[in-house]
């Protein structure tokens, strides 16, 4: 691993939330967002010209929720729906996903500690507060997802979801690079999970460098220990910016 990168006034820089800017929390809505937060993303994305984006699981009402009054670019979804810089809000169809519900409300009736987290496009299963329940999770999720082309299945930390086949926060990274403020910039992706691997490779790809919040094999090239080290940095790179 090398050592973060530098932050300057050609970056692209793409910010997933949950376990990245913000503490992973018990529960999606039990997030908080850290004192100085809010007005440090204000700061860089004025300095950066616009060029900075969410890159996340949830959907755009909770990012707007947890972030107001900022109304950032964002691919949310995991690139479902889009905040694109000139305002507009590209985004798919919403899938059927009665079948991964169905089989979701069984599993939370039957167990203890399973949340669902209903999504415009997506629905996720939590087992954080049961982890030994992870295997039935994924493979009876796995067994309804296998019978519905048009969903696909993606595993992240203690959680499964059933999302739109075909989408992936690599893809938003090629859609926001490929239009202004972005394009001709080199791209920073930071995240925390395995569900952002797909985002570490397409910035890479393209020149740019992925930064892993926290422990885990990954295909990012930089390591940061926690997001409170990750705010750090954020904090210093607006220093510099500031006095660039």
């Amino acid at each position: 691993m090398q050592l973060l990168p530098t932050v300057t006034s050609d970056t692209a820089l793409f910010l997933d939330f949950d376990g990245t800017l913000a503490d992973l929390a018990p529960a999606p809505d039990a997030v908080r967002i850290p004192t100085g937060l809010v007005p440090l993303l204000q700061s860089l994305h004025g300095q950066l010209g616009g060029a900075l984006a969410i890159v996340t699981g949830r959907t755009l009402a909770d990012i707007d929720h947890f972030l107001a009054p900022l109304r950032l670019p964002a691919a949310v979804e995991h690139g479902a729906q889009y905040r694109l810089a000139d305002g507009s809000s590209p985004a798919i169809d919403a899938p059927d996903l009665s079948p991964a519900e169905a089989a979701m409300t069984a599993l939370a009736a039957a167990h203890d500690g399973l949340l669902i987290e209903r999504k415009s496009r997506s629905i996720a299963l939590h087992y954080r507060h049961a982890p030994a329940l992870g295997p039935l999770c994924h493979d009876t999720l796995a067994a309804v997802v296998a019978e519905a082309p048009d969903l696909e299945l993606l595993h992240g930390k203690c959680v499964v979801e059933a999302k739109p086949a075909g989408i992936s926060k690599g893809q938003a990274i090629h859609v926001f690079m490929a239009q202004a403020p972005f394009a001709g910039r080199q791209p920073i992706f930071v995240g925390d999970d395995v569900t952002d691997e797909a985002a570490f490779a397409a910035t890479q790809q393209l020149g740019g460098r992925g930064i892993k919040v926290g422990e885990g094999a990954t295909q990012a090239l930089h390591r940061c220990l926690s997001p409170a080290a990750l705010r750090g940095w954020l904090a210093a790179a607006r220093t510099t910016l500031q006095h660039a």
